[in-house]
């Protein structure tokens, strides 16, 4: 029994039993969550650094990807707002098999995201007290402790309830915000002034190359640095009136979103030379200059940018620690994953095991990659990385075939739809599926510099089946005890 005032979500029939989960997501909950998940104000350095054209990149990417995907999310949502998302509408759409590898991919790939997100959060820190590009955030002396102390504070709060834990997640998405922002101000402020740009920004210059494979390469990575609309939709049992609150959080978050990668990046190339802009620092590498060029009293701006960077870092931690979990819960309640993984806790209400388990992959990457510095170590956790990119890919490909397959069927009347009827609905679907396979084969493209193309290439690939396997033999195993049970998973 859910407690007094809670109302319940219940898993779908011939699941594990009733599941009471407790709604506490508000439409102001989900917009924020939605910032904090796909804005990494790390992107806007790397797109300032390749120059003006960057601008013209982002724009592109906007068309043909973030406005499909979200347009795409808002109707899968309305119409079907499932504890689970993307694994629930791929299941719906193609069968039980693909939901299971959509869902694997999309866990799987997250548990491998923390590492390079908590240690970001670490090395952005040390600008808060003034250790900026110091050998502090170089030393693993501070940088594991620190990470981990962040990683388990997350998943601790996200396990007390979705209550306590979103409240993490508020904050994170006001502080990913706020910097950018401030940067954007401080370069307003610089024009306003009458001070030159840093880059010359014409129509000649922000005209994107993308006959080259640099160019194509820039703008699928930019593409990519807006996905994320979907994870909220994953915690679909715990939104209040999810079927109208969740397209609506994307419609609301979407704009915000893409006017702080656009803007952002014009007001980083107004700030600082491309050919100067540090890949790792380039945000606050601008609020600190553009904020000495206004008045020396503003230098308080860039410790208050790195403070707010650092708590959105953290409460990225926090959504993509949390969400996917939901989708780990629905394969636990499916029977696919070992049927903890569908436990909720009796208390919170929480799916508390999928959190922790989470959380302890994490800290397990998290070691071997500050761990294993300069070993052979460090050499399997890069291949990881690598193998990363095409496995990020593979949910997206399901999410918009899904959305063509489901968009044939009838709706009803309250749901959100993509305008343009069956014409748009093609045009949006098949837009952001092109680009997602346009993505895949740019990573499997060795970068520069790379002496054994072909072993890169067998490491990208062949690392990407191999984690494709690994979840096929969870899945048979899975579907061995369900049948051994007598059970047969949702929606069977």
């Amino acid at each position: 029994m859910s407690s007094p005032g809670v109302p319940e979500h219940r898993a779908s029939e011939g699941s594990a039993g009733a599941v009471s989960l407790e709604r506490a997501l508000g439409l102001r909950d989900l917009v924020l969550f939605n910032l904090v998940a796909v804005l990494g104000l790390r992107w806007l350095a790397t797109a300032a650094k390749a120059g003006p054209s960057a601008i013209a990149l982002w724009l592109l990417a906007a068309l043909f990807f973030f406005v499909p995907q979200g347009l795409v999310v808002a109707e899968l949502s309305s119409r079907f707002p499932e504890e689970g998302g993307i694994y629930q509408w791929t299941k719906r759409a193609l069968g039980e098999t693909h939901g299971y590898v959509s869902g694997w991919c999309y866990w799987i790939n997250n548990v491998l995201y923390y590492p390079s997100l908590l240690m970001s959060a670490a090395v952005i820190a040390t600008y808060a007290i003034g250790k900026g590009e110091s050998a502090l955030a170089s030393s693993w002396t501070y940088v594991l402790p620190a990470t981990l102390i962040c990683l388990w504070f997350a998943a601790g709060l996200n396990i007390v309830g979705v209550g306590t834990g979103k409240w993490l997640q508020n904050a994170g998405g006001i502080g990913t915000y706020v910097p950018g922002v401030i940067m954007v101000v401080v370069a307003i402020a610089l024009v306003a002034m009458g001070r030159p740009s840093a880059n010359p920004i014409t129509p000649r210059n922000v005209m994107p190359n993308l006959g080259s494979l640099q160019g194509l390469n820039l703008w699928a990575s930019i593409a990519f640095a807006f996905a994320g609309l979907e994870l909220a939709s994953s915690m679909g049992g715990e939104v209040w009136d999810p079927r109208r609150t969740l397209p609506r959080s994307v419609l609301v978050s979407a704009p915000l979103i893409a006017a702080a990668y656009v803007l952002g990046t014009w007001a980083l190339l107004r700030i600082v030379p491309a050919s100067d802009v540090n890949i790792v620092s380039g945000l606050l590498q601008g609020i600190s200059s553009g904020a000495r060029s206004l008045s020396p009293a503003l230098w308080w701006l860039a410790p208050l940018a790195a403070v707010a960077y650092t708590l959105g870092n953290i409460g990225g931690v926090g959504a993509w620690l949390t969400a996917p979990a939901r989708v780990a819960f629905a394969i636990g309640l499916d029977r696919y994953f070992p049927p903890a993984f569908g436990r909720v806790h009796p208390t919170w209400k929480t799916p508390h095991v999928a959190i922790l388990v989470q959380a302890g992959l994490a800290t397990a990457f998290l070691l071997v990659s500050v761990l294993g510095k300069g070993t052979t170590v460090e050499r399997a956790y890069l291949i990881i990385l690598d193998t990363q990119l095409l496995i990020y890919f593979i949910p997206y490909v399901y999410l918009f075939i899904s959305f063509l397959r489901l968009r044939r069927d009838d709706a009803s009347t309250d749901a959100v739809r993509v305008p343009g009827g069956p014409l748009g609905a093609r045009v949006v679907g098949v837009s952001g599926l092109l680009v997602t396979l346009l993505a895949m084969a740019i990573a499997m493209v060795p970068p520069d510099g790379e002496t054994n193309r072909l072993l890169f290439e067998l490491k990208v690939v062949g690392g990407a089946l191999a984690y494709v396997a690994l979840g096929g033999a969870v899945y048979w195993r899975g579907t061995r005890r369900s049948e051994g049970a007598g059970f047969r998973g949702a929606g069977a």
